[in-house]
């Protein structure tokens, strides 16, 4: 019985005797074209054009296929050791002008090509189905012009798809379902959206949106006020609520103007219709409001959830608030995301924050600390570490507390090496809990917070705890 070495060398004997066909030009002009990445740098290129799963997806498909390829090249290669096939056999119009004279071993084409397609499919799937060929013929490719064997491509596609599959762990990736919530019955049906008073902040989202028209376009009888300098989103509200004509409150806008609108209807008991406006809308996209039109939906058969609210000094905030570097990490974040990933985004903001800022010492629930960072999040957040992007649960009566340690030595530099390995969660500098009120003291003088990307008053003393839970106008999907 053959050994798998022995089969492998014969099935490469066997494609290298092929008949000769039109596509054995095409194949090496693939396998060239592919050298050193710049199939799927180009491709890559071309996918960011476009905001959304095709960006994320080409930044991670090119991050797996940079690190895949140092695995393949500078270690998996040197371990194995296998040489290439013998070329002296093979038909010469299918011969490379510059054959490698690297190792065998696995393939490292093979691994970029999965890497790339892999990673991009688990941001988009129908563009991963697309490129699957391309990838696919890439190792074929390989095989056909005799520099490795079948082997060698398999154990690359391996390797490269693994590699893309484990960026999960640095960069994880936004599940698809809308966050736990609990139903609610008391949101009244509102036909065309007769008695909703909508404010709208018309400086969120993209500059060439309006939502105003929008709103009046899926829900006519809607009243739409937009907010002015005089007038922001609070004070459109509330004199609608003083004045009785609105049977429900909404708002068009970022996540500040979300935050602001919930704290009006809490205060007077209505349902909130929350209408995705801003540039990342957070709280919408964890509650399942992905569109405009979702809650117009909703709006109009009266379908509804609860979900909690905190608050910090009397003032409620429906997703994170913060001491100390965290909102300026997070803006610097937000601004590398698009051309860099999450992940390294993360790391060189984290880096280039920690190294302007001072640590604060504070009194967290009767305990010292000295930190750089205190993040509150309403509900617990993942993934865990100084990256929490969005909650699994919006009704778990808790807040998330998570610090960033600066006692410790080396305390900056241990921060961005453990955010660049992913692992910051499991590192001494890293600490967490979850409590239903939570007390913090600042003994670096007053300290200002932070919460819904607004900044709110300074304060050498904070109290965080839960309000009553906010009726918010959304269509459940079974």
């Amino acid at each position: 019985m053959a050994s798998p070495r022995q089969l492998d060398r014969r099935l490469h004997a066997f494609i290298g005797g092929l008949p000769t066909t039109p596509a054995d030009r095409w194949l090496r002009r693939l396998s060239t074209f592919a050298d050193h990445g710049k199939l799927w740098f180009v491709l890559g290129l071309l996918l960011s054009a476009r905001k959304g799963p095709l960006r994320r997806g080409a930044v991670r498909g090119l991050g797996s296929m940079a690190f895949s390829s140092a695995v393949v090249n500078v270690v998996l290669k040197r371990v194995f050791g296998r040489v290439r096939p013998d070329l002296e056999n093979l038909q010469t119009h299918r011969r490379l002008r510059r054959e490698p004279g690297s190792l065998s071993f696995p393939s490292g084409h093979s691994s970029s090509a999965a890497a790339f397609v892999t990673g991009l499919a688990m941001e988009s799937p129908a563009a991963g189905a697309v490129l699957a060929p391309v990838a696919l013929a890439v190792g074929y490719s390989r095989v056909h012009v005799g520099v490795h064997y079948p082997g060698d491509v398999v154990a690359g596609l391996a390797v490269g798809g693994a590699v893309a599959a484990a960026s999960q762990h640095w960069w994880r990736r936004r599940p698809k379902e809308p966050a736990r919530v609990r139903d609610a019955s008391e949101a009244p049906a509102l036909p065309e959206g007769e008695g909703l008073v909508v404010a709208v902040n018309p400086r969120s989202g993209p500059e060439d949106y309006d939502p105003a028209a929008d709103i009046r376009r899926i829900l006519p009888r809607a009243e739409v006020l937009e907010m002015t300098e005089d007038a922001g989103v609070d004070e459109l509200l509330r004199e609608a609520a003083r004045s009785g004509r609105a049977t429900a409150l909404g708002v068009a806008g970022g996540d500040g103007s979300v935050a602001a609108a919930a704290a009006v209807a809490v205060e007077h008991g209505l349902p909130l219709a929350v209408i995705a406006a801003g540039t990342l809308n957070h709280f919408a996209r964890d509650v399942g409001l992905e569109t405009p039109q979702d809650t117009a939906d909703a709006v109009v058969s009266g379908q509804a959830v609860k979900v909690d609210v905190a608050d910090v000094n009397g003032t409620p905030f429906l997703n994170t608030s913060s001491i100390g570097a965290y909102p300026e990490m997070v803006r610097r974040r937000d601004r590398l995301a698009g051309r860099m990933g999450k992940w390294l985004a993360l790391t060189v903001a984290a880096a280039q924050t920690l190294r302007r800022q001072s640590p604060v010492e504070l009194v967290v629930n009767g305990r010292p600390l000295t930190v750089w960072i205190v993040f509150v999040g309403n509900c617990l957040y993942t993934p865990r570490g100084l990256s929490p992007a969005w909650r699994p649960r919006l009704e778990d009566g808790l807040l998330d507390v998570q610090y960033l340690r600066a006692d410790l030595r080396f305390g900056r530099t241990r921060a961005v090496l453990a955010t660049l390995l992913g692992v910051s969660e499991h590192t001494r500098s890293y600490g967490h809990f979850a409590a239903k009120e939570v007390r913090i003291e600042s003994r670096s003088g007053p300290r200002q917070v932070a919460y819904d990307g607004e900044m709110g008053e300074k304060a050498t003393e904070f109290v965080f705890r839960k309000r009553a839970p906010l009726t918010v106008y959304c269509c459940r999907r079974s």
